[in-house]
């Protein structure tokens, strides 16, 4: 397993979980060594016990040489990064490619050189050829097997996937990948056989059309507050419809992570360049980042039109629950807008402090939830953590200056809220008053 990043990490425990032995290579040598002492270079739950596990039955193992792991094995995962490229936005490959040279150099005997990394379509064919030129000599075959991990429940997704899809159409490769996945037969996991460029293409247009589904319901709340309807009443009136499905219906900031920005934004460069530009992709972009930038007014318009020497609690920093992953998190573009506006922001997050103190500057560090709410002119919740869900509203309203709450993740009933002596505003939801 070539990276040992979110992918890789993740994908070669699972792996060796299924009784497969596994080597995760990457350059980072301090990681390295971390993840030989037992230590997880990021947050994801269970992982740590997954790795531990698994290093002592001898499956897993982490080194930095990459020739020494790629000699004598039959699959050879690449799962490094794919950032947005400055500049232009696609998808940078540079470490795809770098990878493809290393391999090429250690290659013995027949091997399945599998893309895992997200991939814009034609890069399994500049693989293909990067180690063909450099080893015309090799035995092997290039396979596209996109992940569909979800941070927060990635070993879940891992070990009970909708589907995989496995970009290929060589029989001697497919033959590998089935003997690698053959645990999901049992639980009779659908695995899709296309070709190359295709399942190159599925990875992207998946993630593309949860961020729409997201970027939709986020426009249908703006409408909502407008008119006085209630969007999570919406969402569920559409949701419940087959065709429709509930998932990824949850009005919030807008998306942020590791790969709804970067994929969708290499999707629309990628059918740029061939002809056919995404209209609705690049809308959805377009909407996303604004709402994104903007979306700090609700709080300065719940604060009376002005958050200048005013003090604001922020609850969640990450891009979602249960990571510790800043990539394009809302909090990015909220928290330095109030502090523009002339706030004093206090924050707290249960996994995303130490990233987000590389990120965010001039913050008050809070060591808990309610630490946040002291002498707070209003609280905002941008991160739906559990342990968010269930504040004490009595405490918050004795720790606050004033008892606002702006709910960027509709995690609270607004009737309680009101009931509870709090003006409440939330997204797409009708704003309540204090009874």
């Amino acid at each position: 397993m070539i990276g040992a990043g979110y992918v890789g990490l993740v994908s070669g425990a699972c792996f060796s979980e299924f009784g497969v032995n596994v080597t995760c290579v990457d350059t980072d040598k301090d990681k390295i060594e971390r993840l030989t002492r037992g230590e997880m270079p990021i947050y994801e739950p269970g992982l740590d016990n997954l790795v531990l596990s698994n290093v002592r039955a001898k499956r897993l193992s982490f080194t930095t040489d990459l020739k020494a792991a790629v000699t004598g094995a039959e699959a050879v995962f690449i799962a490094v990064g794919t950032p947005s490229r400055r500049g232009d936005g696609h998808a940078d490959l540079s470490y795809v490619y770098a990878a493809a040279r290393e391999i090429a150099e250690a290659l013995d005997g027949y091997t399945v050189v599998v893309t895992k990394s997200t991939v814009p379509v034609g890069t399994g064919d500049e693989v293909e050829r990067i180690i063909r030129e450099a080893r015309p000599d090799a035995d092997f075959d290039v396979v596209s097997n996109p992940e569909f991990l979800r941070e927060g429940s990635a070993i879940n997704d891992f070990m009970r996937p909708d589907r995989i899809v496995i970009g290929t159409e060589s029989e001697r490769a497919q033959e590998v990948m089935r003997h690698l996945y053959r645990v999901l037969y049992l639980i009779e996991t659908p695995i899709v056989f296309t070709s190359r460029t295709t399942s190159e293409l599925v990875k992207y247009a998946a993630n593309t059309f949860l961020a729409t589904k997201i970027t939709f319901i986020n426009e249908i709340a703006d409408l909502c507050e407008k008119v006085g309807a209630d969007v999570q009443d919406v969402a569920r009136g559409i949701g419940l419809d087959g065709r429709i499905g509930r998932k990824f219906l949850h009005a919030g900031p807008g998306y942020g992570g590791s790969c709804f920005p970067k994929d969708t934004l290499a999707l629309a460069k990628t059918a740029r360049a061939a002809g056919i530009p995404l209209r609705i992709v690049e809308t959805v972009i377009d909407i996303n980042d604004e709402r994104k930038k903007g979306i700090a007014e609700k709080v300065v318009a719940a604060c009376g039109g002005s958050v200048a020497g005013k003090t604001i609690a922020v609850l969640g920093l990450t891009f979602k629950p249960n990571t510790d992953d800043m990539r394009d998190a809302p909090s990015l573009d909220i928290i330095p807008a109030l502090q523009r506006a002339g706030a004093t922001v206090r924050v707290f997050d249960p996994e995303g402090m130490s990233q987000a103190k590389a990120l965010l500057n001039g913050v008050v560090w809070c060591d808990d939830a309610y630490e946040t709410l002291i002498e707070a002119d209003a609280l905002t919740i941008l991160t739906e953590w559990n342990e968010f869900r269930a504040l004490d509203l009595e405490r918050m309203k004795s720790l606050m200056k004033s008892p606002v709450m702006i709910d960027m993740r509709n995690i609270y009933d607004s009737s309680a809220m009101a009931e509870a002596g709090f003006r409440y505003a939330s997204i797409g939801r009708p704003p309540v008053k204090p009874r």
